[in-house]
């Protein structure tokens, strides 16, 4: 069985923060304008730096001389080494102070190195300075920073938009006076007025008015939601054409848009298990670039090269092997794949739970409320008493099931409204427990019953409910039954596509049901499933999750999140589905706002291609550097092959703007 994180009270951080950090504590202390400006500013002072090197003379064909003109020089490389790279020689201090030995610690020792070798040149040691290396190293690591952090701003970004979607204000309701409050004032149980146009203030449920609401950037539903009396709304979606009154049911941590946003917080927190592989491989590689810069000096000392050509070498295996790319190869995606979902109404809680999506073999779809509606149509009038005809029949069970909230009743009364039928008034209304109703309608004594009834009495007739595939209920009058209804749950139209997509990307779907076999073998035959489990109850479904787990699939189950809850911490992916605004689902590692299939389906395809964007990453990463480090240390000098520091510093750079680039495509993946 998993085990979830735990999660803690977030709720005080703000957007900007969260943004700041989101998986980059590397940074600390410089945010994406300190490097841009740093980056601006010894870019200007590398131009004199470039000019006053004899190498760039010499290539370029011109000469700059002038007393003390190495002094100038030295002064100005001190003002990069100093200004441009205090973030990386901080970051040197902080990762060894906490015995953290990363990239930070590569360049920071790279820049290090360079400049005090430049410096004793300087002052009389013999050899070739390398002040514009080190110089343009630096203007090129900020530059990669720079695009490096702006990448996980913009991943955190939808955050940002989320909680910016909360208005300020509320038109507060006090006695039918209109008052503009800040909605921080508000309090459970106030009533508050949203004119057309406006974003709802908070989470409320409908008193007054009828509207059409825009949830998209809640619960990535498209189509605005119809908003009546006893609705409710969410905080932060927008209200289009009619004027609702709410009551007010939560307000701040407790409402929804902050449940969604400290839920994705935590998921990017957290890490997974990719994640903690590419931790220990850029620490490896932190030790390798160190040790390989170590032996590339004593290598070419030994073969009897000069000191300046070996220290060269190992400053450049140092600059080129730093795994920063690899830094940032699962970071961001983790930062992007969570925003995006969000924003789309899928709210991961469990990282290694969504990554290993990949891994699924086979899927468990609850039937009710997912593959189907949940809402049950009326399909078939059948007469018995030739006395009564359909619409007579529709007309008097209306009278009795206006008084029930049961889904039969209202498949029942939609079709009536549907028909244009007035609903008879009624009187000594009874409601039977598990059997039905009863009442008198325009003076007839009738009973709107199920089957049970039936049999209680033993009243036969001669259909049975075993030919139907839904629902059959039955009306009475004086014991004798003058007719049927049939309702079926009706399948979404979504659903066709879900199990398309899910079998052309080779998983097992499977529909458990506490229906009878016809019922489910019907939907399992019209949705082309691979099968069905039937007539299970709630607390059976775990035991068939475990049953498929022990043949050696992988299991994923979608529920409700409340009867399901067993089921889902059991399988190996658990789905909450449809949760609406109860999105504490707790024992769920995906929750789905809304309850369409197709999310379901996009979701199990998103956590692969989420993994293999991960992957990816590593890999060009990694690759980088198995590559370069050879090369940086000098392998093929024979063939005249060799990098130079900057030339190191600008294919690191890439490196890490490729990963980036390539997280952000991702985007792409979920539509």
């Amino acid at each position: 069985m998993k085990h979830h994180h735990t999660t803690h009270d977030h709720s005080n951080h703000n957007a900007n923060e969260h943004s700041e950090h989101s998986g980059h504590d590397k940074h600390a202390g410089h945010n994406v304008s300190d490097f841009w400006t740093r980056f601006i500013v010894c870019t200007i002072v590398s131009i004199p730096v470039l000019a006053l090197s004899l190498m760039i003379q010499h290539w370029l064909g011109f000469e700059l001389m002038f007393k003390g003109d190495k002094y100038v020089l030295a002064m100005l490389s001190a003002f990069i080494f100093i200004y441009g790279g205090h973030p990386f020689l901080k970051g040197l201090y902080d990762e060894v102070k906490d015995n953290a030995i990363g990239m930070m610690t590569l360049i920071g020792v790279a820049i290090s190195v360079a400049w005090a070798y430049s410096v004793a040149i300087t002052f009389g040691l013999q050899g070739m300075d390398f002040y514009w290396e080190m110089a343009t190293l630096i203007d090129i690591m900020l530059i990669g920073h720079y695009f490096e952090m702006k990448s996980v701003m913009g991943a955190s970004r939808s955050l940002e938009l989320l909680v910016k979607m909360m208005p300020s204000t509320a038109h507060h309701l006090v006695n039918g006076h209109v008052h503009d409050m800040p909605v921080s004032h508000l309090k459970i149980g106030d009533f508050v007025l949203i004119k057309p146009g406006e974003k709802i203030p908070v989470d409320g449920i409908v008193t007054e008015g009828e509207s059409y609401v825009d949830e998209s950037m809640l619960t990535g539903e498209s189509k605005p939601v119809k908003k009546a009396i006893d609705d409710k709304v969410i905080g932060g979606a927008v209200n289009s054409n009619g004027s609702l009154t709410i009551k007010v049911l939560s307000t701040g941590k407790d409402s929804y848009l902050n449940k969604v946003v400290k839920l994705v917080e935590d998921a990017q927190k957290v890490k997974s298990k990719t994640q903690n592989f590419a931790d220990r491989a850029a620490k490896v590689l932190t030790f390798v670039a160190l040790g390989g810069g170590v032996i590339t000096l004593v290598t070419w000392l030994m073969l009897g090269f000069p000191f300046v050509f070996a220290l060269e070498r190992m400053v450049t295996v140092m600059v080129i092997s730093c795994p920063h790319a690899l830094g940032l190869a699962v970071p961001l995606v983790v930062a992007i794949s969570t925003s995006i979902s969000a924003q789309k109404g899928l709210l991961i809680r469990n990282r290694t739970a969504f990554e290993n999506a990949r891994l699924i073999t086979t899927i468990i779809f609850d039937k009710t409320g997912t593959l189907t509606k949940g809402s049950h149509e009326l399909q078939e009038v059948k007469i018995l008493n030739k006395q009564f005809n359909e619409r007579e029949l529709l007309r008097l069970a209306s009278g009795i099931e206006q008084h029930s909230e049961h889904y039969i009743a209202s498949g029942l009364l939609r079709k009536v409204k549907e028909l244009g039928i007035e609903i008879p008034k009624s009187e000594n209304f009874n409601y039977l427990p598990g059997i039905g109703l009863e009442g008198i309608v325009e003076g007839i004594k009738l009973k709107v019953v199920g089957p049970n009834y039936l049999k209680e009495q033993n009243i036969s007739i001669t259909e049975t409910k075993d030919e139907f595939t839904g629902t059959v209920v039955y009306a009475l009058i004086d014991n004798s039954v003058i007719g049927y209804f049939t309702f079926s749950d009706q399948i979404r139209k979504s659903s066709f596509e879900a199990i398309t997509i899910l079998r052309e990307a080779g998983i097992k779907n499977l529909l458990l049901t506490g229906d009878n076999e016809k019922v489910a073998k019907n939907v399992s035959d019209e949705l082309k499933m691979d099968g069905f489990i039937a007539n299970v109850l709630p607390h059976d479904k775990l035991e068939k999750v475990k049953e498929l787990q022990e043949k050696g699939e992988n299991v994923a189950m979608t529920g409700d999140g409340v009867n399901d809850a067993p089921a889902l911490a059991q399988a190996d992916v658990g789905i909450a589905v449809g949760s609406g605004t109860d999105v504490a689902a707790e024992t769920a590692d995906i929750i789905l706002v809304n309850s369409d299939p197709k999310d379901i389906a996009n979701l199990i395809l998103f956590g692969k291609a989420t993994y293999n964007k991960m992957i990816q990453n590593i890999w060009w990463a990694a690759g980088y550097n198995i590559l370069a480090i050879p090369l940086a240390a000098g392998v093929l000098y024979k063939w005249n092959i060799m990098l130079s520091p900057a030339v190191g510093a600008v294919l690191m750079s890439l490196s890490t703007i490729v990963v980036a680039i390539n997280a952000q495509l991702l985007k792409r993946r979920l539509t």
